[in-house]
């Protein structure tokens, strides 16, 4: 009876019951505290060790928009003119500088007239718009803070699949009552993700991190991080049927935020590496064993250095550094990950045999056949439910390119009939939006327009001067 004595006394005193006094003994005391501090112990996971490690640099975003309110035929009946309206937005962002400075989407602060940044503990302070990538989906905010804390920034180059990962951000905002961030812990579903088709944010990225971490409106912008407490991502998209996390989220690896990053910073703009290829898009109806032949090369552009490295319209890569490359996704990535300056290698295959070749990595030409005058040289009609029937075409929306100049056509590679589908990460719904956004780009820095071709996309880089 001795023996099992302790334990009962243990039970009631974890249920919150009384101890007899005769049985309150210095053993039982101890044992108490033994096992109240294992349980404690328990609790305190490598996950938990990671939120605390990373949370507190954890931002909300707020932002306001200015969008022009149409009058409608009543309201001009009365004399009413054409007004504006504030749109509120909401996302996440996390803190890379004690001196302030913050990352974020930039799908989260696009064309905002104002923008926020609220602490962990409420504390709010304007911020101001270093600069942003639209095609990465990268912005960089700075705020007049000093002594703030920050994050360790990890790498997305070694994940392993199945391994932990904690998606940290501010979901539907102050909606919850308060600025403390939200947690959700999911797995690493995949590494590479191509996502092509439309879901929270803008819709075609690639060589993403795939999660089922929760991923819900306004996380985008906040860190996915390791069980190390390593941010190794930034949360951007979910592919939802509902709106809602259905467990598919994706977010930008880490590293190629890093270099965005730090090229916003330095220029206050991105440098978008080039060598001078054009990659063929896949086949229409392609079989999945094609999308694992390599990426062809359509052409080269003349005097670029993929043309004085030696590359050919035909060649097919297979490798570039340490990646594989699979199909035109996985080249439009490698070339997301590419830094101007540096020297590529590149792996391909022509003919029977495999060459290897090494091009120096460029910006995208400022002047030269790449930089044209779109908006003069471009007739374009909004795709509609004819067309796209009558045409075969896959994209439910775009604006369908129905006359352009013999240069823009050389330039770029652009023929009648290609539907634009997205402008960097912009979808594209109709002709005059196609025409707003290369207005609003002009002299802004590099433009990836994505086009549907036969069925499928293909993307091409050019300014406009």
């Amino acid at each position: 009876m001795s023996l099992a004595l302790p334990g009962r006394l243990l039970l009631i005193a974890l249920l919150g019951g009384a101890v007899p006094a005769a049985a309150q003994g210095t053993g039982e005391t101890h044992a108490t505290e033994t096992l109240r501090r294992a349980i404690d112990t328990s609790r305190r996971t490598a996950i938990t060790t990671a939120v605390t490690r990373v949370a507190p640099a954890v931002v909300t975003v707020q932002t306001e928009r200015v969008e022009r309110t149409a009058a409608t035929p009543f309201d001009v009946f009365f004399g009413a003119r054409p007004g504006s309206q504030v749109q509120a937005g909401i996302g996440s962002g996390f803190i890379i500088d004690p001196a302030g400075v913050i990352v974020t989407n930039a799908h989260v602060v696009q064309g905002a007239s104002r923008i926020q940044v609220a602490l962990r503990d409420g504390t709010t302070y304007p911020a101001t718009l270093v600069g942003a990538d639209e095609l990465n989906d990268i912005a960089v905010l700075r705020i007049e803070a000093r002594d703030l804390p920050t994050v360790p920034l990890g790498s997305s180059r070694d994940l392993l699949l199945g391994e932990w990962v904690v998606a940290i951000g501010n979901p539907f905002g102050f909606l919850l009552g308060n600025s403390e961030p939200s947690v959700t812990v999911g797995v690493v579903s995949g590494v590479g993700r191509n996502l092509t088709g439309r879901g929270d944010g803008p819709s075609l990225y690639v060589d993403m991190i795939q999660t089922d971490a929760s991923i819900n409106p306004g996380n985008s912008g906040g860190p996915l991080i390791s069980a190390a407490g390593e941010v190794v991502g930034v949360n951007s998209s979910i592919y939802s049927p509902t709106g809602g996390s259905v467990g598919l989220g994706f977010a930008i690896p880490i590293d190629r935020a890093r270099r965005v990053t730090e090229d916003l910073l330095a220029h206050g703009a991105i440098r978008r590496p080039w060598i001078g290829v054009k990659v063929a898009p896949a086949a229409p109806g392609a079989s999945r064993g094609s999308l694992t032949t390599g990426a062809t090369i359509d052409r080269v552009v003349p005097g670029s250095p993929a043309a004085e490295a030696g590359l050919r319209a035909g060649d097919v890569i297979v490798r570039s550094r340490d990646r594989s490359i699979r199909n035109a996704y996985d080249w439009e990535a490698e070339l997301l990950d590419l830094r101007v300056g540096e020297r590529v290698a590149l792996q391909v295959r022509r003919g029977a045999r495999e060459e290897r070749s090494t091009v120096p990595v460029k910006d995208l030409p400022e002047v030269g056949a790449e930089r044209v005058a779109v908006l003069r040289e471009l007739e374009l009609i909004t795709l509609t439910a004819a067309i796209r029937a009558e045409r075969g075409i896959k994209s439910p929306q775009g604006a369908v390119v129905v006359g352009v100049s013999d240069r823009v056509a050389q330039a770029l590679g652009i023929r009648a009939g290609d539907v634009i589908v997205q402008i960097n990460n912009t979808p594209v719904t109709d002709a005059q939006q196609v025409a707003a956004l290369l207005q609003a780009a002009g002299g802004r820095g590099p433009i990836r327009m994505f086009l549907e071709r036969g069925g499928a996309v293909y993307s091409t880089d050019f300014r406009i001067s």
